[in-house]
């Protein structure tokens, strides 16, 4: 992963690229003008539509940096401008966290400055999941010396850490860079993270290795000022793994390795997926991508978005708006035709996974050594934990780790005498490579402990559940292995529309009409893995809610209801959608 620039605005402009193709093809390929303004640039032109489109033109978000390290990290949290905290912050990863002892009732009612702590979320960006035990081993030091000790491990491959002050902010970012990470575009309306495959160039059915893709797009553009201003966030993957390891199925753009049949080795391409409050499924844009040409398709559809995205209404801005109302013909011959200047061939579309996607275990890699894939329960860990994580990994002798999509860690080039010795020490963390299938498969957002947007706790609810359900249901969970997701609030950072049981947060009713704490229930949803032919939503069956308090209570019931109906080999999810209302309660 290459180091970040001291600051954005140092960094190439692509203004040569960005000139879009001119001439008949091009003209026939641009949409016509809407009845009404959607704020889509090479349409309705860039005049600012919201507040959110004016303070992005007003000032590079990208720029606040220097205003951070000059400025508000000298005079304190009281100097920041609410433009700044509210929006450009982001861009840099930073979001003020959750005052404590806000109940989840307030969240909608009570305005931002009134939720927020004088603290900050800082994402530090992890793209493809990978990092040396050097740079592990400065984060867990900047946890412990900035952050109280907190660390949690996302679906994003990123690390969250919490409680920083803005005062701390330059010496973290000189801590980061000195060892080649960032937090640059973690967060705001750019190209977030890249998911990578967590075991891309180590695995030994890999059908190619997505790295050298990854870092081209990470040294060409992330922090180009070009592409620093989107409708939304852009969210991108790219894996190479036949087990579909980077929930393709949900991001703006996905590149997955197929093996054509004339041209070899390259990538099927994804766009248009997205979850929150308006899930929508990515769909195959039914081209084949070379390795070479990967990073200009990507530079050509986030372009795209740029251009064409809809700005006018926040929750309309994301690419699968777009794509939902081009379709992918539209979308394929724009792309070709105004962005890259050339066709591209008709693809083929990827084998469904024959293994689990989450990579926990003991597995042989190239070379003859091995990888661990441990579970850290629904990714909340802590400094020492990965100071811990580190130490241990070159004492068997690895310098490598990667994240995952799935909040799960993995430590790379054991050797084979080592492995059992590593996995019994990192077990002592917490840190299991053969856990229950419940803390194997069970992820949470951040939820109401430091979120802003949440109205219900989720990691401590979620990993108590876990605990129940481990003696409750003891190997049954093996026999049966059920996904578990569970969100704080109704934007799915957790996915809760993509697991076999996903929990939305929300206040509900109890036993007693008393109003608290709880969740909607999402059931029967998932992504293509080794047990579900195809991805799928979920489906909600209406008045069921569980309080935060009975997740165990409810996720045991209705999976003895599945075992008790189950037929043949069925899996949990087609049993959901097909079952009576009164079997999912």
């Amino acid at each position: 992963m290459t180091q970040a620039p001291e600051h954005a605005s140092a960094r190439p402009t692509t203004s040569d690229a960005d000139t879009p193709a001119t001439g008949p093809a091009a003209a026939k390929a641009r949409p016509a003008r809407a009845a009404r303004p959607n704020g889509q640039w090479k349409i309705d032109g860039t005049t600012p539509l919201n507040h959110n489109e004016e303070f992005k033109q007003e000032s590079d978000p990208l720029q606040v940096r220097e205003r951070i390290e000059q400025i508000y990290a000298r005079e304190g949290f009281d100097a920041i401008t609410d433009d700044d905290l509210h929006g450009r912050f982001r861009w840099w990863g930073l979001y003020t966290q959750r005052k404590p002892g806000i109940d989840g009732g307030k969240t909608a009612t009570l305005e931002p400055h009134e939720l927020e702590d004088r603290y900050f979320m800082l994402r530090v960006r992890i793209d493809g999941g990978a990092l040396s035990t050097h740079q592990l081993r400065t984060i867990a030091q900047i946890s412990k010396d900035f952050g109280r000790g907190s660390a949690d491990i996302t679906d994003r491959q990123n690390i969250q850490l919490h409680w920083i002050e803005v005062e701390s902010v330059p010496e973290i970012w000189r801590r980061l860079e000195s060892v080649g990470l960032s937090t640059t575009e973690a967060c705001g309306d750019v190209p977030r993270v890249i998911l990578g495959s967590p075991v891309a160039g180590i695995a030994q059915d890999e059908i190619i290795d997505p790295t050298p893709v990854i870092e081209e797009i990470q040294e060409r553009f992330i922090g180009d000022p070009s592409l620093a201003n989107l409708p939304r966030k852009f969210k991108s993957a790219i894996t190479g793994h036949p087990s579909l390891d980077v929930v393709h199925e949900i991001n703006d753009i996905s590149f997955v390795g197929v093996e054509h049949p004339e041209l070899g080795a390259g990538y099927d391409l994804w766009v248009g997926g997205g979850l929150s409050t308006a899930p929508r499924l990515a769909e195959r844009l039914g081209v084949f991508v070379t390795e070479e040409q990967a990073p200009d398709v990507w530079h050509g559809v986030v372009r795209i978005f740029r251009d064409y995205g809809y700005r006018r209404l926040r929750n309309k801005a994301r690419l699968k708006f777009l794509l939902k109302d081009w379709g992918t013909e539209k979308f394929r011959q724009v792309l070709q035709d105004e962005y890259l200047g050339y066709e591209l061939p008709d693809g083929i579309e990827p084998p469904l996974p024959s293994s689990d996607n989450d990579h926990v275990g003991v597995h042989p890699q190239k070379g003859g050594k091995f990888y661990i894939g441990v579970a850290p329960t629904v990714g909340r860990v802590s400094g020492d934990i990965l100071a811990r994580v580190a130490d241990l990994a070159e004492e068997h002798g690895s310098e490598r780790v990667r994240l995952t999509p799935h909040q799960k860690l993995l430590v790379l080039d054991v050797p084979g005498e080592r492995v059992k010795s590593l996995s019994k020490a990192l077990a002592g963390l917490g840190l299991h490579a053969r856990p229950s299938e419940f803390r194997r498969r069970t992820i949470a957002c951040t939820g109401i402990e430091y979120c802003k947007l949440a109205i219900v706790e989720t990691k401590q609810n979620a990993a108590a559940a876990v605990d129940q359900l481990e003696q409750r249901l003891g190997d049954l969970s093996r026999l049966t292995p059920i996904t578990l997701n569970v969100n704080g609030c109704p934007n799915s950072c957790a996915r809760i529309q993509t697991a076999d049981i996903g929990l939305k947060g929300q206040l509900v009713m109890d036993d007693d009409g008393n109003q608290v704490p709880g969740f909607q229930v999402h059931l029967g949803g998932g992504l293509a893995s080794k047990e579900r032919d195809e991805a799928g939503l979920g489906r909600t069956v209406r008045g069921l809610k569980v309080t935060a308090d009975g997740i165990a209570d409810y996720v045991e019931r209705v999976t003895r209801q599945f075992e008790k109906e189950r037929e043949d080999d069925e899996t949990f999810a087609q049993w959901a959608h097909r079952a009576d209302e009164e079997a999912l309660r």
